[in-house]
């Protein structure tokens, strides 16, 4: 049977503002509230890792967070793979990434998802953007682009019509141009004090084979454009990601809002777990690995859920400590 909303006071919200979030969404004239009879299915939240490394204690604090809410509430977590860069993504992490999940102690059932399953929609949703004048192809270095955004300059091809966007982008797709050459931006607002909004690039040219789709695709949405879309074609009601998308929410809210979606998910941001003298950057981690100042990414040196599992150190009692770190809008560090 799904788990009751906890009673009231904060011991019995263990993750905290999170959770009143969702008894408001799911209290009677919330948005959510129309969801209290779908047995199973009443939020719906998602871990979304990229598959360019194992995860590490960082992750486990979103994991657990995530799979948690789902089960207090009666609904599901999905585990969603965002696989959008195909120069740093193997299937090696996919399998390990399933198995540290599992490893917590979470199912996902038949909830595994991956971005590349929707690399279709995602593009004719950027055709849609082209088409209503809210997106436009680049020709700018990359150089020349961060100096006029930082400025708050518009691209000397902004003004491009749809028509013209339309055919760069199909050979963007057709695999015309060479990495760097064009790239598709929305069309935001370059005097917005929020950088996140300033024409924000959403599609790139990666010509790198997909661990997934091969060489069916030469061009690539960015995260920022694909995150929120996904949560919105798989119905996720809470996206819940750590405290450096908090910039980034109003280009989620500008997507959804411009882009022909029923369902429009919503973002919240926590603090994310840094532990002293623990290193969870993902791409250091993989230097010590390719250096080979480590044994490999279970090296029980290493901040890994796979290099904390060959330590000793249990699910439990990782879960025990991210409870007792708890759940803020403040960064925690222990």
């Amino acid at each position: 049977a799904a788990a009751a909303p906890p009673a009231e006071g904060a011991k019995a919200r263990p993750f905290g503002f999170l959770q009143e979030i969702i008894e408001a969404d799911l209290a009677d004239g919330g948005r959510c509230a129309a969801r209290k009879g779908r047995k199973g299915d009443v939020v719906r939240t998602r871990f979304p890792p990229e598959p360019n490394g194992y995860i590490h204690i960082g992750h486990a604090k979103s994991i657990i967070i995530n799979f948690s809410l789902a089960e207090i509430y009666g609904g599901r977590c999905h585990l969603r793979f965002d696989d959008t860069n195909p120069a740093a993504e193997e299937t090696e992490y996919v399998e390990a990434i399933i198995e540290d999940v599992k490893w917590l102690g979470f199912d996902f059932g038949k909830h595994l998802y991956f971005a590349s399953s929707y690399f279709d929609q995602l593009y004719e949703w950027a055709e849609y953007l082209i088409q209503h004048g809210k997106a436009f192809v680049d020709s700018e270095t990359q150089i020349e682009m961060k100096a006029k955004r930082d400025a708050g300059k518009e691209s000397k091809f902004r003004n491009r019509t749809p028509d013209e966007n339309m055919k760069l982008f199909r050979e963007m797709r057709d695999g015309k141009y060479k990495e760097g050459e064009h790239v598709l931006r929305m069309k935001g607002d370059m005097t917005n004090p929020n950088m996140s909004m300033r024409d924000m690039p959403i599609y790139r040219i990666v010509h790198k084979k997909h661990h997934r789709t091969g060489d069916k695709w030469c061009i690539y949405p960015l995260y920022d454009f694909a995150h929120g879309q996904e949560d919105a074609i798989e119905g996720i009601t809470h996206s819940i990601c750590t405290l450096e998308f908090d910039a980034h929410r109003e280009l989620y809210n500008w997507f959804t809002a411009n882009l022909p979606i029923k369902e429009k998910p919503l973002q919240f941001e926590f603090a994310r777990l840094n532990v002293t003298n623990f290193l969870t950057s993902k791409r250091k981690l993989l230097k010590l690995v390719q250096h080979k100042v480590v044994d490999g990414w279970d090296d029980p040196r290493m901040s890994t859920l796979c290099g904390l599992r060959r330590r000793g150190v249990s699910a439990e009692a990782l879960k025990t400590f991210v409870m007792k770190v708890g759940v803020t809008k403040m960064i925690s560090v222990t």
